[in-house]
């Protein structure tokens, strides 16, 4: 027998979709006119669901489960990045509406409830994970103060516009038993693997470096090249020895990418003075990024030792791996075998709510595949049946958990 009614869950994806929607994706970034609609409609669904829901201070639309103790958070993200796509975080989210909604109309469940919740700017318009991290007490009252958009925004200046709740609603560690996010793949490895369900084992960490190599600016037509104090080269040697050595360091799952080099003061006929990269590393073991950054850490050493240009790195971002629970994974995976699907166990490469969530609660992510593997796009796209059997495969977990912690 069906636990959730799979044209609803679609039927309501496609209605949050229309919020910002720019072509076959979507347009929502925190804080926008249409982020602020979807959550007032969000709310509004809730509420019909049958769940006692608001929108908190931060912007957080949560939905409680009446007349339970006990509960699982099941949630993600209603927000998108810019031009992006119209699943990426809103599935969680309308798969944890509709397995609440479907247990109400059941009669509830056996002791444990469903809250449901869309956390606020996960993308990261002014803070990444801001609403999961309010809502984990894991942000201060300092630091909330200073939070701005990229374009300078204070978020004290969003926040009084929006004019949400009052009040933040928290984690309660008395309620709140696991916290379960579906979430389509955003990469190719199901798809590749025929798989439909995947199971993630961890939330990778990240390791960002801005680095920085200073030298001198000179005629590019007169400077002899065994003269030049060129900080574009430096910074190129160091590149190049990353993208070459690298693969024998890195582990099976191990990650890294260049994402920006920029030499100033950038003329053809100039021998750059300045040049500034951004290198990002994710695994999810702490002591193969550590091993990875200490490495770069050497090989930036080595190239100040040739005393003509100087290069330094700089921390940007350092998050730390998260371990998803491995009893609720294997109950993920004897829930998807029922419907005749042998899941895939992966760590995830993206950062996701469930690794704020995570650190205070066991947590759990189940994938569905991605169509070409693409997201963060207006082509982000999944196949219906596989919406349809992943948030199937959670609602039979929840069960499973309930049976085991309710």
């Amino acid at each position: 027998m069906p636990r959730i009614n799979a044209a609803r869950l679609i039927a309501d994806l496609r209605s949050l979709a229309r919020f910002g929607q720019a072509g076959t994706g979507v347009d929502r970034t925190a804080f926008s006119p249409q982020d602020k609609e979807a959550r007032h409609w969000l709310r509004g669904r809730m509420a019909e669901a049958g769940l006692e829901a608001q929108i908190d201070r931060i912007g957080n639309v949560i939905g409680r489960f009446p007349d339970v103790r006990r509960a699982v958070v099941i949630g993600s993200h209603t927000d998108t990045v810019p031009k992006g796509g119209w699943l990426d975080g809103a599935y969680g989210v309308i798969c944890g509406l509709e397995i609440a909604r479907s247990l109400l109309e059941r009669g509830g469940g056996p002791g444990l409830g469903v809250d449901v919740a869309s956390f606020q700017d996960e993308e990261g318009t002014f803070l990444p994970f801001l609403g999961s991290r309010s809502f984990c007490r894991d942000l201060s009252d300092t630091e909330l103060a200073a939070i701005k958009s990229k374009d300078g925004v204070p978020l004290a200046a969003a926040l009084d516009a929006a004019a949400y709740g009052s009040t933040p609603v928290r984690h309660d560690p008395a309620r709140h038993t696991a916290y379960l996010e579906a979430h389509i793949e955003q990469g190719p490895r199901l798809e590749a693997e025929r798989r439909r369900i995947g199971i993630v084992s961890g939330i990778v960490g990240i390791r960002r470096l801005r680095i920085v190599a200073k030298g001198q600016a000179d005629h590019a037509g007169t400077t002899p090249m065994a003269m030049r104090k060129d900080a574009g080269a430096a910074l190129l040697r160091l590149a190049a020895r990353i993208m070459t050595e690298f693969p024998a360091k890195a582990g099976v799952e191990t990650v890294w990418n260049i994402g920006r080099i920029e030499f100033r003061p950038g003329a053809a006929n100039v021998v750059p003075a300045e040049a500034e990269m951004m290198l990002e590393i994710r695994d999810t073991a702490v002591a193969k990024l550590d091993e990875l950054e200490a490495c770069v850490a050497g090989w930036i050493a080595d190239g100040a030792r040739e005393g003509l240009v100087s290069i330094a790195s700089e921390p940007i971002a350092r998050i730390t791996p998260t371990a998803m629970s491995p009893e609720i994974g294997g109950l993920i995976a004897a829930a998807a075998r029922e419907h005749h699907a042998e899941p895939l166990a992966m760590p995830s490469g993206a950062g996701h709510d469930a690794m704020v969530l995570g650190r205070f609660m066991p947590a759990a992510m189940l994938f569905v595949p991605s169509i070409g593997g693409r997201s963060h796009d207006v082509v982000e796209d999944t196949s219906e049946a596989d919406l349809a059997l992943g948030c199937e495969v959670l609602a039979a977990t929840v069960e499973k958990l309930a049976a085991l912690r309710g």
